[in-house]
């Protein structure tokens, strides 16, 4: 049987795929608020944890969930057949796989819920697997098996859970993975079976165990199982395996009954059931819950809250409602319903990046929990729409992480404004970290007009690291803590302001001998990690330029709108803006670089903690120069021509102080990420960006793939960066990588060149949902192979950036220093048979449905704004320009009521 791909049934977003376990890498995420992460396949495999350190499950990476037997099961004896697995994952059912005898199997998922069927025609019993994690404050993933005699004989089954009960650090998968067996506690209940490890044997010590671990179940009715299989290897048998285990195969008896414990063994949750007939027409179910809890379980609690069918129902149908509220913030409907269907599960995935971070999924098998520096600021763009509320208290916390020397901390904690020293003293810095706080807060205030975030004060990271990691201060002690001091030994503060300008202006000066901003550890491409000394990014250069335009803009509005005339930073860092100092040559690198190590200098240890005011047009001014500076640099320096006559922006210098693109004896090389800041910021002029896609298209774009992150060097790069290791069209060298493919769109969007952008975004869904080359379930993944194969899905960035493109620029939904800015750019077909395009989205706390009405369904570029209503009358506009109109945030505000908000906005 050939499976045809998943399919959408209905218009919530459920889709359904037969025959899942014929594809292998498949998996499923199933989280909630308190902590409780989750993956599961079609055969029931994946992991199952809290952190790093707390796997009631085996952490898996993508080949174990083939090759590894220990998975989720649940397993029924049937007289006169025989045992059979209802997830499918037994010894026989896989070689019958093989033998083309598989049995009629389906997938069904939503948000967040996943559900296996599966038919045993040979004796009759149909199965369904029903799996979610519930919102409430346990860390729990509940599962149901309903089973149904749909043939005419009755049936008598003997049913046993079996679960695996990992239970402990993934440091420990081989690590010690005997020893710490040794520490298990294990503990029979009437509900089910419990392990506490009395000692935590990772990177912390060995230190006393509190957690526990707990596979509980019941029949649909709350009736208790009849006895117990606590060890594994009791469980399997002498030559017995996971696949096989002897206990189900010969139908043994169960040998342990509630009130047993027994230590030192690998546990099992293996529970079974009383024998059950099952006439013609008649199910029966059994309800199973994999708790992690903090101390020693409270199976009675958790038996009462969970462990009935009545009650797996009511926390499955308050799973959806909570899900489906939560994505319907922000909706999309166009002229095609398939694909609006697929965004609702790309809006997704930033809630998911927030919950996982970029760990404890299969293919995200690095980390040990917790986001990056980069994550914290780009998963806010999508959370703004999605999230709105927390945005501000995040933002804020966030900037705790930067520090004084302008690079930031890099290993972050699990709680808002939660930052650390490095864990292993390796010091890295990535230089384009400091770029993308000004994006997000420009963005938050555009959407808020919260001018006032401006003058928030707070805190700096400090450690050990000095000079952008340059140095250690070997005077300073864990003991000190990890925030800057002055010389008096206060914790100082700075506004976000003086973050966001030191953030900007320390790259500034901070450039390589072709007068670029460094490359450093790497940049956004953190594979380009092999030119520390002479490397550069002009790539991230060109974006720098942009903020320090941008952030000048800002200020002028402060100015205007606030009345703000001056500003304070700390007394130290006036030198950074030397233009109102003691100017220095912008084109004089070494001048620039002393200038930067004397600042470096004077906040080594700590600051004075006095502030040194400036007037803002003073400080405009400084901005606007540098900006023009690098602009007009990286337009005559930077601008390339191939032999072939395709022209673009050079994006990087190797640590050999060597240009990396244009053309090379191996072939012509060039990267994307070199050209979307160019195009994104205003770098390119109109020209440049026509000259851009041509050049795009000619040595980028795949049709098979989509558009590559960069052309085939044809060498690995030792003096540029270890991505040029991987094969060419896999990961950073060569693949369709979403981020900066989306971000490439956006940047086309920006500057007007719709047709080309619409493009770029038709090819990535096109590629993503096309389940016969992508082997992935509906949402947009980190990047796409060689192949075609979507790698890495659910945790990507590059979703935030997708929902925040399609939002603001497609739909042109987006803020202007708190007022609403629509400035569509939709083309013909995204309208539907009757003309219209809508987007759901919420602004100014009000949640608002914007209609777009084009009854001629003309183009992008054909059609001009003619009318626009709120809820049905017309109002009053901000401004309005042929392509555009802007709403006051005011007259949104005053709106009563909680109910949808409806805007109409007539095209023709």
């Amino acid at each position: 049987m050939k499976s045809t791909g998943w399919k959408f049934e209905g218009d919530q977003g459920v889709f359904t795929l037969r025959h899942p376990e014929l594809h292998n890498y498949l998996y499923f995420p199933l989280v909630n608020e308190a902590g409780m992460m989750s993956a599961i396949t079609p055969n029931l495999h994946g992991e199952m944890t809290s952190s790093h350190n707390t796997f009631l499950l085996s952490p898996v990476s993508v080949e174990d969930l083939h090759n590894s037997k220990s998975a989720r099961n649940f397993w029924v004896h049937i007289d006169g057949h025989g045992a059979w697995s209802v997830s499918g994952n037994s010894a026989k059912q896989n070689a019958n796989r093989f033998m083309h005898q598989e049995e009629e199997s389906q997938l069904e998922a939503g948000f967040l819920w996943h559900k296996l069927k599966r038919m045993n025609g040979e004796a009759g019993l149909q199965t369904e697997v029903t799996s979610f994690v519930p919102v409430t404050d346990d860390q729990i993933e509940l599962m149901k098996v309903t089973l149904t005699n749909v043939g005419r004989q009755t049936l008598k089954l003997t049913p046993t859970a079996a679960v695996p009960l990992y239970g402990r650090s993934a440091d420990d998968l081989r690590d010690h993975r005997h020893v710490t067996s040794l520490l298990h506690r294990i503990y029979v209940h009437r509900e089910g079976v419990e392990v506490q490890p009395v000692l935590s044997f990772d990177e912390r010590g060995h230190r006393i165990n509190r957690v526990s671990y707990s596979v509980l179940g019941a029949e649909g009715d709350g009736s208790a199982p009849i006895g117990y299989f606590p060890v594994l290897e009791e469980y399997i048998g002498e030559g017995g395996a996971l696949d096989w285990p002897e206990a189900v195969i010969a139908n043994k008896p169960a040998y342990a009954q509630a009130g047993d414990s027994m230590e030192g063994y690998e546990a099992l949750g293996g529970l079974r059931f009383a024998e059950a007939q099952l006439r013609p027409g008649e199910s029966k179910a059994y309800v199973m819950a994999m708790v992690i809890a903090k101390d020693r379980a409270d199976t009675e609690r958790l038996s009462e809250t969970y462990l009935s069918e009545k009650r797996f129902d009511e926390l499955l149908a308050q799973n959806e409602a909570y899900w489906n509220e939560k994505l319907n913030t922000v909706s999309f409907q166009t002229g095609d319903p398939h694909q609006d269907l697929w965004m609702k599960w790309v809006t997704l995935q930033p809630i998911l990046r927030r919950l996982y971070g970029n760990s404890f999924l299969p293919y995200h098998d690095y980390g040990r929990g917790g986001r990056g520096w980069r994550d914290l600021w780009q998963d806010c763009l999508a959370l703004m729409v999605m999230e709105p509320a927390e945005v501000r208290y995040l933002l804020l916390n966030n900037y705790a992480g930067v520090r004084i020397d302008g690079s930031n901390a890099t290993i972050i904690g699990t709680k808002p404004g939660e930052f650390v020293a490095d864990r292993n003293n390796i010091p890295r810095v990535w230089m384009d970290h400091g770029a993308w706080p000004f994006m997000t807060t420009l963005l938050y205030i555009d959407q808020s007009g919260d001018m006032d975030f401006l003058k928030q004060p707070q805190t700096y990271f400090r450690d050990v690291f000095v000079k952008r990691c340059q140095e250690k201060d070997a005077g300073w002690l864990p003991e000190h803590g990890n925030r800057l001091l002055t010389v008096g030994g206060e914790v100082y503060e700075g506004t976000v302001l003086e973050h966001m300008l030191l953030q900007n202006l320390v790259p500034f000066f901070n450039v390589g001998e072709h007068n670029n901003i460094k490359l450093e550890g790497a940049d956004w491409n953190d594979g380009l990690d092999l030119a520390p000394d002479r490397g550069e990014s002009v790539a991230f250069t060109a974006f720098y330029a942009s903020n320090l335009m941008q952030l000048g803009d800002l200020l002028l509005t402060w100015q205007d709108t606030e009345g703000v005339e001056h500003l304070e930073i700390a007394e130290e860092m006036a030198v950074l803006l030397d233009s109102v100092t003691a100017p220095v040559s912008y084109e004089d690198v070494q001048g620039k670089l002393n200038l930067l190590d004397s600042y470096y200098e004077s906040v080594k240890v700590s600051v004075t903690g006095n502030k040194r005011k400036f007037s803002v047009a003073d400080v405009v001014q400084d901005l606007k120069l540098k900006a023009d500076r690098l602009v007009q640099h990286l337009r005559s320096k930077e601008w390339i021509t191939s032999r072939e006559g395709y022209s673009w922006f050079n994006g990087y210098y190797n640590n050999d102080g060597a240009r990396v693109e244009g053309d090379h004896p191996l072939g012509v090389r060039m990267t994307l990420t070199g050209q979307v800041f160019a195009v994104m910021g205003g770098i390119a002029d109109d020209e440049q960006v026509g000259h851009i896609t041509k050049s795009v298209d000619r040595y980028l774009k795949d049709p098979n793939i989509g558009y590559r992150l960069n052309s085939n060097f044809g060498e690995i790069q030792q003096n540029l960066g270890r991505a040029f290791g991987f094969a060419f069209g896999h990961k950073e060298n060569g693949a369709m990588f979403s981020h900066m493919s989306v971000m490439y769109a956006n940047a086309l969007y920006k500057r007007g060149f719709v047709q080309e952008g619409c493009e770029v975004l038709r090819s990535i869904y096109d590629l993503s949902q096309d389940f016969e080359l992508s082997r992935m379930y509906p949402g947009i993944p980190e990047y796409i192979n060689e192949k075609g194969r979507g790698m890495y899905p659910y945790l990507t960035g590059s979703a935030s950036w997708l929902l925040l493109t399609m939002l603001t620029e497609v739909f042109g939904v987006k803020g202007n220093r708190g007022h609403l800015r629509l400035e569509p750019k939709l083309r013909s077909s995204q309208f539907d048979a009757d003309g219209h395009a809508a987007v759901t989205t919420g602004f100014a706390g009000k949640q608002l449905e914007i209609v777009y009405g084009n009854p001629n369904r003309l183009d992008y570029g054909s059609y001009a704004i003619q009318s626009v209503t709120l809820n049905g009358e017309k109002i009053q506009l901000r401004s309005q320009e042929p392509g555009a109109v802007e709403l006051d945030r005011s007259m949104l505000s005053a709106l009563s009521g909680s109910e949808r908000q409806l805007i109409h906005v007539g095209l023709a």
